[in-house]
């Protein structure tokens, strides 16, 4: 039942200027907080941190449409109603009613929604519609979608199929943590899956028949669908390299089983490890991994990440990792993985080109993934591009099958419209980010459901800026993208110390900011790239102040 409750730390209402940002104590509350802020003349009380991980909403971007974005991972929320705009975000915020009296500000809520935080947008439903979509995979890209169509109030049926065994959880926790505990990481527990009438199938689907409209599973399953959304992501590429195949103690990582397999191998600690690539996933699990046993990383550029990131970037993480002992065969290039001296059945050394021999008890391979779509190849209805991907339009709809099929994250390349790209169809590109798949999600659970309305009003695409982020000794963040190249690099801060930003650009465009400690100018980038209001070069050179820049109110991309 709804109470007031006053605030602590705000007297007046009138104190509070436009885009203000204040987070407050609620008094007879213990630990209970909201943040209040006043955007487009009014003011408003909401939860005070992102339901991501976290992050302090206050501060957060505000945006001139309405927004308020978290300073660390781009997830978004509507300032009017708390709901998520853009992903990570699992949940909505709360929102309260806040006024002035008696010379101090109240709000009014549930004592229970001022502790929590958050609410679930999906409310216990019922499948009443004759329509099904379903869904092949279960990583961020179906999460986004389940999340969206159902916020959305679709009232169809839903079948998710998926080969993992656990449904859905947060991948990005397996290299950065090595969980191997599901539960800790899982989204949503089975029961809000039932609650929210979600069929989940653990499953291999094996083709499509897209005229019938129907997908076939391993187990002989036949399950028709009404839309069908295509979500599998990647496979961890191998190395087709001698004794990789046959050693044991040689791991991918993409799954739980992954995970607890790795930390089985490693065991009681005070193991030799060797990561092959020098990746993001590379560089995150031999972080997680140094603190108690000796890593080696092997990476073909000269500095790790230098083809994306740069030289100069690259060192950064390079020196952050050494920091914790982690050691570096850069330049490098694999031979062959021999047997070990004790058990010839796992591996015992990993050997490069140059003669170079590293003890191995494990080996950890993070050489990239590619598009899971082998079970499409050969069909007739669908053409694959040369990486194995699926090319879509802008709603992420496979063009020729009458927008029924969508396809999303890793598998999907899709017209990208940010800084850099063709100002008229934007750049195909295809990105293996969570943050991409989980808002490609969102956005074909939109347009889906527009598909199945009688609205005559035309659907636009909703735009998002592609954000990452990464542990590498510090937290990177990461916005834009780069489809196009970059020629150019700008750097201010401290990189010595890793702190620093890192202007990505092509001419006098930036097309990608990476940050090190300096929240929440990504966020705030990212924004700008958004609305098409990004700084210059030129600019950015001449020390022009991007959390000063105003964000337009009258230009989206």
């Amino acid at each position: 039942m709804a109470q007031e409750f006053r605030l602590k730390d705000i007297s007046s209402l009138t104190d509070i200027k436009e885009f203000d940002k204040v987070e407050s104590e609620v008094e007879g509350v213990q630990d209970g907080k909201v943040l209040v802020l006043k955007f487009d003349g009014q003011v408003h009380a909401m939860s005070p941190k992102c339901t991501h991980y976290g992050a302090p909403m206050k501060l957060g971007v505000v945006s001139p449409d309405g927004r308020i974005t978290c300073p660390w991972h781009g997830a978004c929320f509507n300032i009017y109603t708390g709901d998520v705009e853009d992903a990570p975000a699992p949940n909505a915020l709360n929102k309260f009613e806040v006024y002035e009296k008696n010379g101090a500000v109240y709000i009014k809520g549930d004592e229970s929604a001022i502790k929590s935080g958050q609410r679930d947008p999906v409310f216990k439903c019922s499948a009443s519609a004759p329509d099904r979509v379903v869904i092949v995979g279960g990583g961020s890209g179906t999460l986004g979608v389940i999340q969206a169509i159902r916020e959305l109030k679709y009232k169809g049926a839903i079948t998710i199929i998926s080969t993992e065994l656990n449904i859905i959880i947060d991948r990005t926790k397996l290299s950065k943590a090595l969980i191997p505990d599901p539960k800790k990481i899982e989204w949503r527990p089975k029961e809000w899956y039932d609650a929210a009438s979600i069929e989940t199938i653990s499953d291999e689907v094996t083709s499509v028949d897209f005229s019938g409209k129907k997908v076939s599973t391993k187990s002989g399953k036949t399950v028709p669908y009404s839309k069908l959304v295509l979500a599998t992501g990647g496979i961890p590429r191998t190395l087709p390299l001698p004794g990789f195949k046959d050693l044991g103690n040689i791991f991918l990582l993409r799954f739980i089983t992954d995970v607890q397999n790795i930390l089985q191998a490693v065991g009681d600690k005070g193991k030799k490890i060797v990561v092959i690539g020098s990746s993001f996933i590379g560089m995150e699990v031999g972080n997680a991994l140094s603190k108690e046993n000796q890593v080696s990383i092997v990476g073909m550029e000269s500095a790790p990440m230098e083809r994306i990131m740069g030289d100069q970037v690259g060192r950064i993480f390079q020196r952050n990792l050494e920091k914790a002992g982690v050691q570096f065969y850069l330049n490098a290039s694999v031979a062959k993985a021999t047997p070990s001296e004790s058990d010839s059945s796992v591996v015992g050394a990993v050997h490069l080109q140059d003669g170079t021999v590293l003890p191995a008890d494990l080996v950890i391979i993070g050489v990239g993934v590619r598009p899971a779509t082998d079970f499409l190849r050969g069909n007739p209805a669908i053409q694959l591009e040369k990486d194995g991907s699926i090319k879509t339009d802008e709603f992420f709809a496979v063009p020729s099958l009458q927008n029924d099929v969508y396809a999303i994250g890793d598998i999907a390349t899709y017209p990208y419209h940010g800084p850099g790209t063709d100002p008229g169809t934007g750049t195909y590109t295809r990105i293996e980010h969570w943050n991409v798949a989980q808002n490609a999600g969102r956005g074909v659970a939109r347009a889906i459901v527009h598909s199945l309305s009688s609205s005559q009003k035309l659907l636009k695409p909703k735009r998002f800026i592609p954000i990452f982020w990464s542990a590498l000794g510090a937290q990177l963040r990461y916005c834009g993208n780069t489809p196009n190249g970059w020629d150019s690099l700008v750097m201010k801060g401290e990189p010595e110390n890793a702190k620093f930003v890192a202007y990505y650009c092509k001419g006098e465009t930036v097309v990608a900011v990476a940050t090190m400690g300096m929240d929440p100018i990504m966020t705030k980038c990212s924004e700008l790239m958004r609305r098409g209001n990004m700084p210059t070069k030129s600019e950015i050179e001449g020390g022009v102040d991007v959390l000063a820049v105003e964000v337009p109110k009258n230009v989206t991309i």
